[in-house]
């Protein structure tokens, strides 16, 4: 089992850098593909960027493709999400994520995550 708890979320300028942070607890964060969702108001829950187990395979939401950059740090159990060049559509609450299932790249559907943060908030100012 593993416990998230998301930070660094906060209020930046368009065209701003944000980096968040999701710190894991329990034992086995390596045997976890990690993934970084967002949800605006009134909108669903969507997937921003995946990372597997080993941090050798990414994958990314076209819509943050060349802005964001996911990493881990297994022995630090933790998983970054830096987002560059954000956008008023980026504002959101976003949400740590983190799941067995071993697919390369790292899956994009929220089915394939069992464990989730609180979320921190991103609000993006234009």
């Amino acid at each position: 089992q593993v416990q998230l708890v998301e930070s660094g979320g906060g209020l930046v300028q368009a065209g701003g850098s944000l980096t968040l942070s999701c710190a894991a607890s329990g034992r086995t964060f390596s045997n976890y593909a990690m993934g970084w969702f967002r949800q605006a108001p009134g909108k669903e829950r969507e997937f921003v960027a995946g990372i597997s187990r080993g941090g050798g395979s990414t994958s990314y939401a076209d819509s943050v493709k060349g802005r964001f950059a996911i990493s881990r740090d297994n022995a630090k159990k933790t998983v970054n999400l830096q987002m560059n060049s954000l956008k008023f559509e980026d504002t959101a609450v976003y949400y740590c994520a983190g799941g067995s299932v071993w697919t390369l790249p790292p899956a994009r559907n929220r089915d394939s995550y069992t464990y989730w943060g609180q979320g921190t908030q991103v609000t993006v100012s234009s």
